[in-house]
């Protein structure tokens, strides 16, 4: 007679495959599904999903593939800066005097040595203007003129104000695309208010900070209501505007504008701080690269020293607000030299050390706008996975933001879902990197990005959408 324990174990062999499949199985066949739908399909996926506590890898797809990460890349900036520098890192920007005040004049220079800081009169901290502050100090102090020179050193970086790869068209006109500068301030951004008068004259044109841009106005007030617009040209390095083209007469726009030289504008901006505390200026203002003979500190006095907020607070904004020039400022403040170079391969040391692999990898620029910035899916998720466990991981996770949170990149979407990420966008490039929580209280890692996508963005956004619903409703066991 034949043995009936084999037949048994035939059976329940048959009968297993019947059975649910197991919470990976079921996972990676819904993203299937996502992934191969009508318009998902259109893009390059590269995916990464891992397990954070156990290290198991639940989906990848391309994860090995180079591919555009957008202001995804601002992970790597954000996570390479807590690494180097700590969470309670913060700047100093110092104000000094190499000179003499005599009866209410100062004689010699005042030097304002810059630290790098994207928050220094930054827009985002509006209840602290530190030059304004300065000047009124300066003036309690007795202080009523200004001789020698007023002197920008901006040398913590170097010369360059864009990243290799980012849009030529952007600089000149975008508020996402400003200069970056060892010496910043007030996000290197003018604020340009235009305004319709009465028919055929011109409209009324409001800089502010004032003073500081040469505004061409040959715009005329049109006679309908809705319609034409104007238009703004502005070169390439240039300070100069022309605004020309009819606008409606009910019109008005702020146009927010990036300046060209922040070291500039930032002695502008404190010579006229100056001047609105009733002090003369009697003083030129002076880039230290164009001395030649640069300052030297030793028998200088300080007279004062703004501090930043921590730079925990920096990469919230960062990673929440998506703000490009304040991660450009982080980016070149770890860099060596204070060079994309040097912020380039400080990032790939970094991820070398927590044991990363960083081939094929490209870091053009701290914010993702360049096109050159190069990174695969597997190497964010391990960047991901090895911020959770490290010991900056709180204040990493704190600077994502969360489903629906306002005034964060994901205030309309994934609300209400366990989710946390940063958001990424360029033309045909879209991604959501971060961490979910599932159903069974397992966190997760997550990558996702889709490049060359030839369907409409709202459906890429829908499908990476799909992809976390889908990632905190599905136990994985």
């Amino acid at each position: 007679m034949p043995r009936p324990i084999p037949l048994l174990l035939a059976l329940l062999f048959v009968l297993g495959f019947q059975q649910e499949a197991p919470a990976p199985d079921r996972l990676s066949e819904a993203l299937d599904r996502i992934i191969e739908g009508e318009y998902a399909r259109s893009a390059f996926w590269g995916i990464y999903i891992q397990d954070v506590d156990s290290g198991r890898i639940l989906y990848r797809l391309n994860e090995d593939k180079t591919l555009l990460p957008a202001s995804n890349q601002k992970l790597l900036t954000t996570a390479t800066a807590l690494d180097v520098l700590g969470s309670a890192y913060r700047y100093q920007t110092t104000l000094y005097l190499n000179g003499e005040i005599e009866e209410g004049v100062l004689r010699g220079d005042l030097i304002i040595e810059g630290s790098g800081d994207p928050t220094f009169g930054s827009r985002r901290y509006r209840q602290d203007d530190p030059l304004q502050r300065w000047a009124a100090a300066l003036a309690e102090q007795g202080v009523t003129r200004i001789e020698g020179r007023i002197i920008g050193d901006d040398d913590v970086f170097d010369e360059e104000r864009y990243g290799e790869g980012w849009d030529v068209t952007h600089v000149a006109t975008q508020d996402y695309a400003p200069a970056r500068s060892g010496l910043s301030y007030h996000d290197n951004l003018i604020n340009v208010e235009l305004e319709a008068t009465t028919t055929g004259r011109p409209p009324t044109v409001d800089a502010s900070p004032p003073g500081y841009f040469t505004v061409l106005n040959q715009a005329v007030t049109g006679a309908r209501s809705r319609g034409a617009r104007p238009l703004l040209e502005r070169p390439v390095g240039a300070e100069t505007i022309r605004i020309h083209g009819t606008v409606p007469r009910a019109y008005r726009r702020t146009f927010t504008l990036p300046v060209s030289d922040p070291t500039a504008f930032t002695l502008h901006l404190f010579a006229a701080r100056l001047l609105e505390a009733g002090i003369d200026v009697a003083a030129p203002l002076v880039d230290v690269d164009d001395l030649a003979e640069k300052p030297t500190y030793g028998a200088a006095e300080t007279l004062f020293v703004h501090a930043s907020p921590p730079l925990s607070e920096i990469i919230a904004i960062i990673n929440k607000q998506s703000d490009n020039l304040y991660a450009e400022q982080v980016f070149h403040t770890f860099g060596w030299g204070g060079s994309s170079a040097g912020g380039e391969a400080r990032v790939k040391e970094t991820l070398a050390r927590l044991g990363i692999p960083t081939g094929g990898l490209s870091v053009r620029d701290g914010s993702g706008l360049s096109r050159k910035d190069l990174v695969t899916p597997q190497a964010m998720g391990l960047l991901l996975t090895r911020m959770y466990a490290h010991a900056e991981g709180a204040a990493f996770r704190a600077s994502l933001a969360e489903g629906g949170e306002r005034g964060t990149t994901l205030r309309f979407r994934l609300q209400g879902r366990p989710v946390m990420g940063k958001t990424g966008s360029l033309e045909y490039v879209r991604a959501l990197s971060g961490y979910v929580v599932t159903p069974d209280a397992r966190t997760l890692a997550f990558v996702l990005l889709a490049n060359n996508y030839t369907a409409p963005t709202y459906r890429i956004e829908q499908a990476i959408d799909l992809i976390v619903q889908t990632l905190t409703s599905t136990p994985v066991g």
